[in-house]
């Protein structure tokens, strides 16, 4: 289920809300119970790379890699 992050205009506090997608806009009451609240935009960082490491030079691996080919 989506976490969303909402703020508190009254009292400033941030709280966070599980809630299915369906209910993303509906207004939140924030913990202390103050109906004025707005949702956050959250940015969401992917890192990393999809490509392979490169095998050693001379090294094995694969049949034409490793000299099993006549």
């Amino acid at each position: 289920m989506p976490r969303y992050e909402y703020r508190c205009r009254p009292c400033g506090s941030t709280f966070e809300l599980n809630r299915p997608m369906a209910e993303s806009s509906a207004p939140a009451v924030c913990p202390e119970g103050h109906e004025d609240t707005v949702k956050l935009l959250s940015a969401v960082a992917v890192g990393g790379s999809a490509s392979a490491p490169a095998p050693a030079p001379g090294g094995g691996g694969g049949c034409c890699g490793g000299g099993c080919c006549g």
